[in-house]
Protein backbone atom coordinates (compact mmCIF):
# COMPACT_ATOMS: atom_id res chain seq x y z
CA UNK A 1 0.00 0.00 0.00
CA UNK A 2 1.33 3.44 -0.96
CA UNK A 3 2.24 5.59 2.02
CA UNK A 4 0.46 8.87 2.74
CA UNK A 5 3.74 10.77 2.34
CA UNK A 6 4.28 9.38 -1.17
CA UNK A 7 0.70 10.13 -2.19
CA UNK A 8 1.00 13.73 -0.96
CA UNK A 9 4.31 14.25 -2.79
CA UNK A 10 2.82 12.71 -5.95
CA UNK A 11 -0.17 15.04 -5.67
CA UNK A 12 2.19 17.99 -5.30
CA UNK A 13 4.12 16.91 -8.39
CA UNK A 14 0.92 16.52 -10.41
CA UNK A 15 -0.19 20.02 -9.41
CA UNK A 16 3.25 21.43 -10.23
CA UNK A 17 3.36 19.61 -13.60
CA UNK A 18 -0.10 20.85 -14.51
CA UNK A 19 0.82 24.42 -13.59
CA UNK A 20 4.08 24.23 -15.55
CA UNK A 21 2.27 22.76 -18.54
CA UNK A 22 -0.31 25.52 -18.59
CA UNK A 23 2.36 28.19 -18.17
CA UNK A 24 4.53 26.62 -20.91
CA UNK A 25 1.67 26.39 -23.40
CA UNK A 26 0.67 29.97 -22.67
CA UNK A 27 4.27 31.21 -23.07
CA UNK A 28 4.79 29.18 -26.27
CA UNK A 29 1.59 30.51 -27.79
CA UNK A 30 2.39 34.09 -26.78
CA UNK A 31 5.92 33.97 -28.25
CA UNK A 32 4.70 32.32 -31.47
CA UNK A 33 1.98 34.90 -31.89
CA UNK A 34 4.51 37.67 -31.26
CA UNK A 35 6.87 36.28 -33.90
CA UNK A 36 4.07 36.03 -36.46
CA UNK A 37 3.04 39.59 -35.69
CA UNK A 38 6.62 40.74 -36.29
CA UNK A 39 6.69 38.89 -39.64
CA UNK A 40 3.37 40.41 -40.63
CA UNK A 41 4.70 43.86 -39.71
CA UNK A 42 7.77 43.23 -41.90
CA UNK A 43 5.57 42.22 -44.83
CA UNK A 44 3.32 45.20 -44.22
CA UNK A 45 6.27 47.63 -44.22
CA UNK A 46 7.86 46.07 -47.32
CA UNK A 47 4.84 45.77 -49.61
CA UNK A 48 4.62 49.48 -50.47
CA UNK A 49 8.23 49.67 -51.69
CA UNK A 50 7.78 46.45 -53.66
CA UNK A 51 4.51 47.71 -55.11
CA UNK A 52 6.15 50.95 -56.29
CA UNK A 53 9.07 49.04 -57.76
CA UNK A 54 6.72 46.72 -59.64
CA UNK A 55 4.70 49.64 -60.97
CA UNK A 56 7.83 51.53 -62.13
CA UNK A 57 9.22 48.42 -63.81
CA UNK A 58 6.01 47.59 -65.59
CA UNK A 59 6.84 46.81 -69.23
CA UNK A 60 10.54 46.17 -68.58
CA UNK A 61 12.14 42.75 -68.92
CA UNK A 62 11.70 40.17 -66.17
CA UNK A 63 15.35 40.03 -65.14
CA UNK A 64 15.56 43.77 -64.57
CA UNK A 65 12.35 43.75 -62.61
CA UNK A 66 13.49 40.79 -60.51
CA UNK A 67 16.78 42.49 -59.73
CA UNK A 68 15.03 45.70 -58.72
CA UNK A 69 12.53 43.90 -56.51
CA UNK A 70 15.27 41.74 -54.90
CA UNK A 71 17.07 44.91 -53.90
CA UNK A 72 13.91 46.37 -52.28
CA UNK A 73 12.88 43.10 -50.55
CA UNK A 74 16.03 41.05 -50.00
CA UNK A 75 15.40 37.46 -48.97
CA UNK A 76 11.61 37.71 -49.38
CA UNK A 77 9.45 35.62 -51.69
CA UNK A 78 7.81 37.91 -54.27
CA UNK A 79 5.22 36.95 -56.90
CA UNK A 80 3.16 39.12 -59.24
CA UNK A 81 0.06 37.84 -61.03
CA UNK A 82 -1.65 39.73 -63.82
CA UNK A 83 -5.37 40.20 -64.15
CA UNK A 84 -5.71 36.79 -65.85
CA UNK A 85 -3.87 34.99 -63.06
CA UNK A 86 -0.70 34.52 -65.06
CA UNK A 87 2.50 34.64 -63.04
CA UNK A 88 4.51 37.62 -64.28
CA UNK A 89 7.19 37.53 -61.60
CA UNK A 90 8.33 34.95 -59.04
CA UNK A 91 11.34 35.47 -56.77
CA UNK A 92 12.12 32.66 -54.26
CA UNK A 93 12.78 33.40 -50.58
CA UNK A 94 16.38 33.07 -49.51
CA UNK A 95 17.76 32.56 -45.99
CA UNK A 96 21.46 32.44 -45.31
CA UNK A 97 22.60 28.88 -44.93
CA UNK A 98 19.32 27.44 -46.19
CA UNK A 99 17.85 26.47 -49.53
CA UNK A 100 15.73 28.91 -51.48
CA UNK A 101 12.00 28.53 -51.02
CA UNK A 102 9.14 29.13 -53.43
CA UNK A 103 5.41 28.57 -53.50
CA UNK A 104 3.29 27.58 -56.52
CA UNK A 105 1.04 30.62 -56.43
CA UNK A 106 -1.28 29.02 -58.96
CA UNK A 107 -2.40 26.64 -56.26
CA UNK A 108 -3.28 29.50 -53.91
CA UNK A 109 -6.91 30.27 -53.43
CA UNK A 110 -6.86 33.78 -54.94
CA UNK A 111 -10.08 35.16 -56.43
CA UNK A 112 -9.91 36.70 -59.89
CA UNK A 113 -9.71 40.49 -59.49
CA UNK A 114 -12.28 42.85 -60.88
CA UNK A 115 -11.02 45.48 -63.26
CA UNK A 116 -10.03 48.67 -61.47
CA UNK A 117 -10.70 47.26 -57.97
CA UNK A 118 -8.34 47.19 -55.02
CA UNK A 119 -8.55 45.33 -51.75
CA UNK A 120 -8.26 47.66 -48.76
CA UNK A 121 -7.36 44.83 -46.37
CA UNK A 122 -4.54 42.42 -47.32
CA UNK A 123 -4.78 38.67 -46.58
CA UNK A 124 -2.12 36.90 -44.47
CA UNK A 125 -1.77 33.13 -44.81
CA UNK A 126 0.78 30.41 -44.07
CA UNK A 127 1.67 27.94 -46.79
CA UNK A 128 4.15 25.09 -47.07
CA UNK A 129 7.00 25.68 -49.54
CA UNK A 130 7.30 23.47 -52.60
CA UNK A 131 9.10 20.16 -52.00
CA UNK A 132 9.98 21.05 -48.35
CA UNK A 133 8.41 21.07 -44.91
CA UNK A 134 9.26 24.71 -44.35
CA UNK A 135 6.37 27.15 -44.19
CA UNK A 136 6.14 30.64 -45.62
CA UNK A 137 4.16 33.53 -44.25
CA UNK A 138 2.40 35.18 -47.21
CA UNK A 139 0.77 38.57 -47.70
CA UNK A 140 -1.61 38.89 -50.66
CA UNK A 141 -2.95 42.23 -51.92
CA UNK A 142 -4.01 44.02 -55.11
CA UNK A 143 -2.13 46.91 -56.58
CA UNK A 144 -3.41 49.85 -58.63
CA UNK A 145 -3.16 48.25 -62.06
CA UNK A 146 -5.28 45.26 -60.95
CA UNK A 147 -2.39 42.92 -60.49
CA UNK A 148 -1.97 40.73 -57.40
CA UNK A 149 1.17 41.15 -55.31
CA UNK A 150 2.26 38.26 -53.05
CA UNK A 151 5.03 38.70 -50.50
CA UNK A 152 6.39 35.89 -48.31
CA UNK A 153 8.88 35.34 -45.50
CA UNK A 154 10.43 31.99 -44.59
CA UNK A 155 9.41 30.73 -41.13
CA UNK A 156 12.36 28.35 -40.91
CA UNK A 157 14.24 30.46 -38.35
CA UNK A 158 11.04 30.97 -36.37
CA UNK A 159 10.45 27.21 -36.40
CA UNK A 160 13.97 26.65 -35.12
CA UNK A 161 13.41 29.17 -32.34
CA UNK A 162 10.16 27.38 -31.48
CA UNK A 163 12.00 24.09 -31.19
CA UNK A 164 14.62 25.69 -28.96
CA UNK A 165 11.89 27.27 -26.83
CA UNK A 166 10.10 23.93 -26.52
CA UNK A 167 13.32 22.22 -25.46
CA UNK A 168 14.08 24.94 -22.91
CA UNK A 169 10.58 24.66 -21.50
CA UNK A 170 10.89 20.88 -21.17
CA UNK A 171 14.24 21.16 -19.39
CA UNK A 172 12.97 23.91 -17.11
CA UNK A 173 9.82 21.88 -16.38
CA UNK A 174 11.89 18.80 -15.50
CA UNK A 175 14.16 20.81 -13.19
CA UNK A 176 11.19 22.59 -11.59
CA UNK A 177 9.40 19.25 -11.15
CA UNK A 178 12.45 17.73 -9.49
CA UNK A 179 12.78 20.73 -7.17
CA UNK A 180 9.05 20.59 -6.37
CA UNK A 181 9.30 16.88 -5.60
CA UNK A 182 12.30 17.42 -3.30
CA UNK A 183 10.80 20.40 -1.50
CA UNK A 184 7.45 18.65 -1.32
CA UNK A 185 9.09 15.60 0.26
CA UNK A 186 10.82 17.76 2.87
CA UNK A 187 7.73 19.83 3.65
CA UNK A 188 5.41 16.82 3.77
CA UNK A 189 7.88 15.00 6.00
CA UNK A 190 7.94 17.99 8.38
CA UNK A 191 4.16 18.31 8.24
CA UNK A 192 3.61 14.62 8.97
CA UNK A 193 6.06 14.53 11.90
CA UNK A 194 3.26 15.16 14.48
CA UNK A 195 1.26 12.38 12.83
CA UNK A 196 4.25 10.03 13.19
CA UNK A 197 4.43 11.00 16.86
CA UNK A 198 0.75 10.09 17.19
CA UNK A 199 1.43 6.79 15.43
CA UNK A 200 4.42 6.04 17.68
CA UNK A 201 2.42 6.80 20.83
CA UNK A 202 -0.48 4.64 19.65
CA UNK A 203 1.90 1.79 18.83
CA UNK A 204 3.59 2.12 22.24
CA UNK A 205 0.19 1.99 23.94
CA UNK A 206 -0.75 -1.06 21.86
CA UNK A 207 2.53 -2.86 22.62
CA UNK A 208 2.90 -1.93 26.29
CA UNK A 209 -0.77 -1.57 27.22
CA UNK A 210 0.03 1.58 29.22
CA UNK A 211 -2.95 3.93 28.85
CA UNK A 212 -1.25 6.71 30.82
CA UNK A 213 0.56 7.94 27.70
CA UNK A 214 -0.73 11.15 26.14
CA UNK A 215 -0.76 11.68 22.38
CA UNK A 216 1.39 14.78 21.66
CA UNK A 217 0.16 17.77 19.66
CA UNK A 218 -3.29 17.94 21.20
CA UNK A 219 -3.04 21.69 21.73
CA UNK A 220 -2.62 22.59 18.05
CA UNK A 221 -5.40 24.03 15.83
CA UNK A 222 -4.52 21.74 12.90
CA UNK A 223 -6.24 18.55 11.78
CA UNK A 224 -3.49 16.52 13.46
CA UNK A 225 -4.06 18.52 16.66
CA UNK A 226 -7.77 17.74 16.45
CA UNK A 227 -6.94 14.04 15.93
CA UNK A 228 -4.57 14.07 18.92
CA UNK A 229 -7.24 15.74 21.07
CA UNK A 230 -9.80 13.14 20.02
CA UNK A 231 -7.36 10.30 20.79
CA UNK A 232 -6.49 11.79 24.19
CA UNK A 233 -10.21 12.10 24.97
CA UNK A 234 -10.72 8.48 23.93
CA UNK A 235 -7.77 7.37 26.08
CA UNK A 236 -9.12 9.33 29.03
CA UNK A 237 -12.51 7.63 28.69
CA UNK A 238 -10.84 4.23 28.35
CA UNK A 239 -8.83 4.95 31.49
CA UNK A 240 -12.01 5.98 33.27
CA UNK A 241 -13.73 2.79 32.11
CA UNK A 242 -10.83 0.65 33.33
CA UNK A 243 -10.74 2.60 36.59
CA UNK A 244 -14.47 2.00 37.05
CA UNK A 245 -13.97 -1.68 36.25
CA UNK A 246 -11.10 -1.92 38.73
CA UNK A 247 -13.13 -0.06 41.33
CA UNK A 248 -16.02 -2.46 40.78
CA UNK A 249 -13.70 -5.43 41.08
CA UNK A 250 -12.22 -4.00 44.27
CA UNK A 251 -15.69 -3.26 45.61
CA UNK A 252 -16.80 -6.78 44.68
CA UNK A 253 -13.75 -8.23 46.39
CA UNK A 254 -14.35 -6.08 49.46
CA UNK A 255 -18.02 -7.06 49.43
CA UNK A 256 -17.03 -10.70 49.27
CA UNK A 257 -14.60 -10.18 52.13
CA UNK A 258 -17.28 -8.38 54.14
CA UNK A 259 -19.71 -11.20 53.45
CA UNK A 260 -17.19 -13.77 54.63
CA UNK A 261 -16.42 -11.65 57.68
CA UNK A 262 -20.14 -11.20 58.25
CA UNK A 263 -20.78 -14.95 58.13
CA UNK A 264 -17.83 -15.52 60.44
CA UNK A 265 -19.08 -12.83 62.84
CA UNK A 266 -22.61 -14.22 62.85
CA UNK A 267 -21.23 -17.68 63.47
CA UNK A 268 -19.08 -16.33 66.27
CA UNK A 269 -21.96 -14.43 67.87
CA UNK A 270 -24.34 -17.38 67.67
CA UNK A 271 -21.84 -19.98 68.75
CA UNK A 272 -21.51 -18.63 72.29
CA UNK A 273 -25.23 -18.64 73.19
CA UNK A 274 -25.78 -21.94 71.41
CA UNK A 275 -22.91 -23.47 73.36
CA UNK A 276 -24.33 -22.06 76.57
CA UNK A 277 -27.84 -23.42 75.82
CA UNK A 278 -26.32 -26.82 75.01
CA UNK A 279 -24.38 -26.76 78.32
CA UNK A 280 -27.49 -25.84 80.32
CA UNK A 281 -29.47 -28.59 78.60
CA UNK A 282 -26.72 -31.07 79.38
CA UNK A 283 -26.78 -29.87 82.99
CA UNK A 284 -30.50 -30.62 83.18
CA UNK A 285 -29.92 -34.08 81.67
CA UNK A 286 -27.34 -34.82 84.35
CA UNK A 287 -29.82 -34.43 87.15
CA UNK A 288 -30.32 -30.74 87.64
CA UNK A 289 -34.11 -31.26 87.51
CA UNK A 290 -33.83 -33.03 90.87
CA UNK A 291 -31.94 -30.05 92.31
CA UNK A 292 -34.20 -26.99 92.34
CA UNK A 293 -31.34 -24.46 92.59
CA UNK A 294 -29.44 -25.94 89.62
CA UNK A 295 -32.67 -26.30 87.64
CA UNK A 296 -33.57 -22.65 88.17
CA UNK A 297 -30.07 -21.54 87.19
CA UNK A 298 -30.13 -23.71 84.04
CA UNK A 299 -33.58 -22.48 82.96
CA UNK A 300 -32.60 -18.87 83.62
CA UNK A 301 -29.43 -19.34 81.56
CA UNK A 302 -31.34 -20.90 78.68
CA UNK A 303 -33.81 -17.99 78.73
CA UNK A 304 -31.03 -15.39 78.83
CA UNK A 305 -29.09 -16.93 75.96
CA UNK A 306 -32.30 -17.40 73.93
CA UNK A 307 -33.13 -13.71 74.41
CA UNK A 308 -29.63 -12.81 73.30
CA UNK A 309 -30.01 -14.92 70.15
CA UNK A 310 -33.46 -13.41 69.52
CA UNK A 311 -32.09 -9.88 69.78
CA UNK A 312 -29.27 -10.74 67.43
CA UNK A 313 -31.64 -12.29 64.86
CA UNK A 314 -33.99 -9.29 65.08
CA UNK A 315 -31.09 -6.90 64.50
CA UNK A 316 -29.96 -8.94 61.50
CA UNK A 317 -33.49 -8.98 60.09
CA UNK A 318 -33.73 -5.21 60.54
CA UNK A 319 -30.47 -4.69 58.67
CA UNK A 320 -31.64 -7.03 55.92
CA UNK A 321 -34.90 -5.09 55.51
CA UNK A 322 -32.98 -1.81 55.38
CA UNK A 323 -30.59 -3.24 52.78
CA UNK A 324 -33.58 -4.24 50.65
CA UNK A 325 -34.80 -0.63 50.77
CA UNK A 326 -38.20 -1.45 52.17
CA UNK A 327 -40.19 1.74 52.77
CA UNK A 328 -40.76 2.86 56.33
CA UNK A 329 -43.79 4.54 57.81
CA UNK A 330 -42.73 8.14 57.08
CA UNK A 331 -44.72 10.82 58.89
CA UNK A 332 -44.07 14.26 60.34
CA UNK A 333 -41.86 13.76 63.40
CA UNK A 334 -40.79 16.28 66.02
CA UNK A 335 -37.14 15.29 66.38
CA UNK A 336 -36.83 17.30 69.59
CA UNK A 337 -39.61 15.26 71.24
CA UNK A 338 -37.99 11.98 70.15
CA UNK A 339 -34.69 13.01 71.73
CA UNK A 340 -36.44 14.15 74.94
CA UNK A 341 -38.21 10.78 75.28
CA UNK A 342 -34.97 8.86 74.69
CA UNK A 343 -33.06 11.00 77.22
CA UNK A 344 -35.80 10.49 79.82
CA UNK A 345 -35.68 6.71 79.36
CA UNK A 346 -31.87 6.68 79.55
CA UNK A 347 -31.88 8.69 82.79
CA UNK A 348 -34.37 6.27 84.29
CA UNK A 349 -32.43 3.17 83.25
CA UNK A 350 -28.96 4.35 84.30
CA UNK A 351 -28.55 7.46 86.39
CA UNK A 352 -24.80 6.79 86.67
CA UNK A 353 -24.26 8.35 83.23
CA UNK A 354 -25.38 12.01 83.49
CA UNK A 355 -26.94 13.58 80.38
CA UNK A 356 -27.39 17.27 79.57
CA UNK A 357 -29.76 18.35 76.80
CA UNK A 358 -29.98 21.57 74.82
CA UNK A 359 -32.70 22.20 72.23
CA UNK A 360 -32.27 25.34 70.16
CA UNK A 361 -35.13 25.16 67.62
CA UNK A 362 -38.22 23.23 66.74
CA UNK A 363 -36.95 20.49 64.41
CA UNK A 364 -39.61 18.80 62.25
CA UNK A 365 -38.53 15.99 59.92
CA UNK A 366 -40.16 13.30 57.80
CA UNK A 367 -39.41 9.93 59.30
CA UNK A 368 -40.41 6.91 61.28
CA UNK A 369 -40.65 8.01 64.94
CA UNK A 370 -39.95 4.56 66.37
CA UNK A 371 -36.87 4.06 64.18
CA UNK A 372 -35.55 7.51 65.03
CA UNK A 373 -36.06 6.70 68.70
CA UNK A 374 -34.10 3.50 68.11
CA UNK A 375 -31.24 5.57 66.65
CA UNK A 376 -31.01 7.74 69.80
CA UNK A 377 -31.43 4.74 72.12
CA UNK A 378 -28.61 2.84 70.38
CA UNK A 379 -26.27 5.81 70.59
CA UNK A 380 -26.98 6.34 74.32
CA UNK A 381 -26.61 2.59 74.94
CA UNK A 382 -23.26 2.71 73.12
CA UNK A 383 -22.11 5.40 75.56
CA UNK A 384 -23.16 3.31 78.56
CA UNK A 385 -21.49 0.21 77.13
CA UNK A 386 -18.13 1.68 76.20
CA UNK A 387 -17.56 4.39 78.83
CA UNK A 388 -17.16 4.11 82.59
CA UNK A 389 -19.86 5.22 85.01
CA UNK A 390 -19.92 8.97 85.60
CA UNK A 391 -19.10 9.82 81.97
CA UNK A 392 -20.87 13.04 80.98
CA UNK A 393 -22.99 13.06 77.80
CA UNK A 394 -24.08 16.32 76.10
CA UNK A 395 -26.88 16.27 73.54
CA UNK A 396 -27.74 19.20 71.26
CA UNK A 397 -30.73 19.48 68.91
CA UNK A 398 -30.88 22.34 66.38
CA UNK A 399 -31.69 23.21 62.79
CA UNK A 400 -28.98 24.19 60.32
CA UNK A 401 -30.28 25.40 56.95
CA UNK A 402 -32.32 22.58 55.48
CA UNK A 403 -31.08 20.04 58.01
CA UNK A 404 -32.11 19.00 61.47
CA UNK A 405 -29.00 18.26 63.53
CA UNK A 406 -28.54 16.05 66.61
CA UNK A 407 -25.09 15.97 68.25
CA UNK A 408 -24.35 13.39 70.98
CA UNK A 409 -20.99 14.07 72.61
CA UNK A 410 -19.48 12.07 75.48
CA UNK A 411 -16.36 12.66 77.56
CA UNK A 412 -15.14 9.07 77.38
CA UNK A 413 -11.80 7.66 76.27
CA UNK A 414 -12.49 8.07 72.52
CA UNK A 415 -10.90 5.90 69.86
CA UNK A 416 -8.23 5.97 67.18
CA UNK A 417 -8.79 7.22 63.63
CA UNK A 418 -8.53 3.66 62.29
CA UNK A 419 -11.27 2.46 64.61
CA UNK A 420 -13.42 5.54 63.92
CA UNK A 421 -13.26 4.81 60.15
CA UNK A 422 -14.82 1.35 60.80
CA UNK A 423 -17.14 2.21 63.66
CA UNK A 424 -20.29 1.78 61.54
CA UNK A 425 -19.27 -1.58 60.09
CA UNK A 426 -21.33 -4.57 61.11
CA UNK A 427 -19.89 -6.62 63.96
CA UNK A 428 -17.00 -4.19 64.32
CA UNK A 429 -15.69 -3.86 67.85
CA UNK A 430 -12.55 -2.08 68.97
CA UNK A 431 -11.95 -4.99 71.36
CA UNK A 432 -10.81 -7.80 69.05
CA UNK A 433 -11.05 -10.33 71.85
CA UNK A 434 -14.85 -9.96 71.75
CA UNK A 435 -15.22 -10.40 75.47
CA UNK A 436 -18.87 -10.31 76.51
CA UNK A 437 -17.95 -7.74 79.15
CA UNK A 438 -16.65 -5.24 76.58
CA UNK A 439 -19.82 -4.74 74.52
CA UNK A 440 -22.66 -6.24 72.60
CA UNK A 441 -22.82 -7.88 69.21
CA UNK A 442 -21.35 -4.93 67.28
CA UNK A 443 -24.55 -4.20 65.32
CA UNK A 444 -25.81 -1.16 67.22
CA UNK A 445 -23.95 1.54 65.33
CA UNK A 446 -24.39 -0.34 62.05
CA UNK A 447 -28.16 -0.18 62.60
CA UNK A 448 -27.86 3.54 63.44
CA UNK A 449 -26.01 4.18 60.17
CA UNK A 450 -28.51 2.17 58.12
CA UNK A 451 -31.50 3.94 59.70
CA UNK A 452 -30.00 7.39 59.08
CA UNK A 453 -29.36 6.42 55.43
CA UNK A 454 -32.95 5.20 55.13
CA UNK A 455 -34.08 8.68 56.26
CA UNK A 456 -31.84 10.27 53.55
CA UNK A 457 -29.64 11.68 56.28
CA UNK A 458 -25.94 11.86 57.13
CA UNK A 459 -23.93 10.69 60.11
CA UNK A 460 -20.33 11.40 61.08
CA UNK A 461 -17.92 10.71 63.94
CA UNK A 462 -15.41 13.07 65.51
CA UNK A 463 -13.13 11.39 68.01
CA UNK A 464 -9.56 11.04 69.22
CA UNK A 465 -7.93 8.96 71.96
CA UNK A 466 -8.59 10.57 75.35
CA UNK A 467 -10.92 13.26 73.91
CA UNK A 468 -14.23 11.44 73.88
CA UNK A 469 -16.43 10.95 70.85
CA UNK A 470 -19.03 13.14 69.13
CA UNK A 471 -21.58 11.61 66.74
CA UNK A 472 -23.46 14.09 64.50
CA UNK A 473 -26.73 13.13 62.79
CA UNK A 474 -28.20 15.33 60.03
CA UNK A 475 -31.73 14.72 58.74
CA UNK A 476 -33.53 16.78 56.06
CA UNK A 477 -36.15 19.11 57.52
CA UNK A 478 -39.80 18.70 56.64
CA UNK A 479 -40.74 20.99 53.77
CA UNK A 480 -44.52 21.12 54.15
CA UNK A 481 -46.18 23.24 56.83
CA UNK A 482 -47.12 21.59 60.10
CA UNK A 483 -50.78 20.92 60.80
CA UNK A 484 -52.64 22.01 63.91
CA UNK A 485 -52.10 18.67 65.58
CA UNK A 486 -48.39 18.98 64.93
CA UNK A 487 -48.43 22.44 66.47
CA UNK A 488 -50.12 21.14 69.63
CA UNK A 489 -47.68 18.26 69.71
CA UNK A 490 -44.77 20.68 69.38
CA UNK A 491 -46.05 22.76 72.31
CA UNK A 492 -46.22 19.62 74.42
CA UNK A 493 -42.72 18.66 73.33
CA UNK A 494 -41.40 22.09 74.31
CA UNK A 495 -42.85 21.80 77.78
CA UNK A 496 -41.27 18.37 78.17
CA UNK A 497 -37.98 19.75 76.92
CA UNK A 498 -38.14 22.55 79.47
CA UNK A 499 -38.72 20.08 82.27
CA UNK A 500 -35.91 17.89 80.99
CA UNK A 501 -33.47 20.78 80.91
CA UNK A 502 -34.51 21.82 84.41
CA UNK A 503 -33.85 18.34 85.71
Amino acid sequence: MTSLRLRLVASTCVVALTSLGIAGVAAFHAITSSQLNEVDDTLQRTHEAVEQTVQRGSGSDTDSLSSAVAQVAPGLFVAVLDEDGTVELSIPARVAGHESLTVDVRKLDIAAPNAGSRADVPAFTTRRADDTDVELRLRTSRIDDGKVLILGVSLEEIEESRQRLLGIELVVAAIALAISAGMGWVLVDAGLRPLRDVEATARRIADEGDLDHEVPGGDGPTEIGTLATALNTMLARIREAFAERDAKEIALHESEQRMRRFVADVSHELRTPLTAVSAYAELIDRGARERPADLARALAGIGSESARMRDLVEELLLLARLDEGRPMNMTAVDLSAVVVEAVGAARTMSADWPISLHVGDLVMVDGDASRLRQVIDNLLANVRTHTPAGTQTNIEVRSDGHWGVVVIRDSGTGMTAESAARVFERFFRADTSRSRTSGGSGLGLAIVHALVDAHRGRISVDTAPGEGMAITIELPLRRSETSRSETRRSETSRSEISRSETE
